[in-house]
């Protein structure tokens, strides 16, 4: 029998019954193999190409043999360069990546490159947006450097929300409106996740790749599994609703209007922004619009709270979205909201150390960003090295907390805005002090400052 082994991070997870709707494909892939496989989920939450290798891949390559298939999915959280622990580069992921295909190869084992899968985010055009920042191109790469097989998820992914489009897609993934499933009576919205049905339909994907790439074992999948392909489900609640127009033209007044508590009017936000609020007792569903036109509508549950968000992506610039209430006895009032969207942010300004300045081996970076900016995060090589939280009057600091050794460095300064980080700001550091090798350094060498299990930057992984 041959053991075909899961690697990665939540979404291909298995999920038990009460984290329903929530499933991973790793779960049902089996449903789609020959008796001959069995398959080991090892994929675990939060995991990234570093912290899986350091904390978790030394168990999966003691149970390894000759012979045996390991899928290998990483690249879909280690874009995100706000939060110090995901974040990988370009670089970073690439060398994971042949890390993990030498350990296994070592082993005997075969492994199989995944591309990350799509998360539910349409254009306006109706195309399935590109929301990987270049990460599943990176695999694409190593998979070709390398000779790894490769099954291009985030491709076989995006041509299934095509066809879905985005009056259906939401039901592929753990996304539901409030009073809608039990265990979240007040909503979720999870784009980047599947329920049970998105996940086996992922897993069936999946399997007919493996069926189409070189270099597996023979007799892995099931052709009758495969074939089986389900039936699309009915549009959304939302895209069904006759007439919605007619609601802006009233008679209103049964109701008091909707109200929205986030995000705050004339707030700035960012092109998938979710809406939040309270509607009047008795109010079992929301339409909205803009311009005058229906954009989708959402649940309300018991308590009156509601949560949306749309599957198309908001044009950058100034928006209005009113929202009107049904009830029992009517229509409420329409309730607005204007808000600020933003597709792209400036970078940040680097006023500390200044260009040409030399700086001693403890440099403090300081300097300004655009209104809306949370943080402000710091490269070095590729590698993350700092971040710097923006206070409310857009000014930003930092200071490194290991020393600097003398020399000429190449930074990059990133701006983060809700998802969105900015193109980096090039920055030319002059450290002074004492070289290598010189003996006044050299001296006081017989002690390690700090270990692996260091918390500064550039993290390093916890072994």
């Amino acid at each position: 029998m041959t053991k075909l082994c899961i690697i990665g991070n939540s979404v291909a997870a298995s999920r038990s019954a009460k984290e329903a709707p929530w499933a991973g494909w790793g779960q049902f892939l089996g449903d789609y193999l020959t008796p001959y496989v069995e398959v080991k989920n090892y994929a675990r939450d939060a995991m990234t190409a570093r912290s899986y290798y350091t904390e978790k891949f030394l168990s999966l390559l003691n149970q390894l043999s000759p012979g045996d298939v390991v899928l290998v999915d990483f690249g879909g959280v280690e874009q995100r360069i706000d939060k110090p622990a995901l974040y990988h580069s370009h670089r970073e992921l690439r060398e994971f990546l042949h890390l993990y295909l030498v350990a296994i190869r070592t082993e005997g084992a075969v492994p199989v490159l995944l591309t990350p899968a799509v998360r539910c985010v349409f254009e306006p055009d109706g195309s399935v947006a590109d929301t990987r920042d270049g990460y599943p191109q990176v695999v694409r790469e190593v998979a070709a450097e390398t000779g790894t097989p490769l099954i291009d998820v985030n491709l076989l992914t995006a041509r299934m929300l095509y066809e879905l489009g985005p009056q259906r897609a939401r039901q592929y993934y753990r996304w539901v409106d409030a009073g809608e499933h039990p265990n979240h009576p007040d909503g979720l919205i999870d784009a980047s996740h599947f329920n049970e049905n998105g996940a086996r339909e992922v897993a069936r994907i999946i399997a007919l790749g493996m069926g189409q790439v070189a270099g597996l074992p023979y007799g892995l999948v099931s052709p009758e599994a495969v074939a089986q392909a389900p039936a699309y489900p009915p549009p959304l609640t939302e895209f069904t609703v006759e007439a919605p127009e007619r609601a802006l033209q009233g008679p209103g007044g049964a109701a008091p209007a909707p109200v929205f508590a986030g995000p705050k009017p004339g707030q700035a936000v960012s092109a998938m922004q979710k809406f939040w609020g309270t509607a009047a007792p008795g109010t079992s569903y929301l339409l909205f619009f803009e311009l005058g036109h229906y954009i989708g509508g959402t649940r309300v549950n018991a308590e009156g709270k509601w949560t949306w968000r749309r599957a198309v992506k908001w044009q950058a610039g100034s928006r209005l979205v009113q929202a009107v209430g049904i009830t029992a006895q009517g229509l409420s009032d329409v309730g607005q909201l204007p808000f600020e969207v933003w597709d792209t942010v400036e970078p940040p300004v680097v006023l500390g150390p200044r260009p040409g300045s030399i700086s001693g081996p403890r440099p403090r970076f300081s300097g300004t960003a655009a209104p809306g900016v949370s943080q402000v995060m710091v490269r070095e090589g590729g590698r993350l090295i700092a971040a710097a939280p923006v206070q409310k009057d857009g000014t930003w600091k930092v200071t490194h907390q290991h020393d600097w050794r003398p020399g000429t460095y190449e930074l990059e300064f990133v701006a983060i805005f809700s998802a969105i980080h900015s193109k980096p700001a090039q920055h030319v550091l002059r450290v002074h002090g004492v070289p290598d090798g010189n003996w006044i350094r050299e001296s006081t060498m017989s002690r390690v400052p700090c270990s692996d299990k260091c918390d500064h930057m550039p993290f390093a992984g916890r072994w």
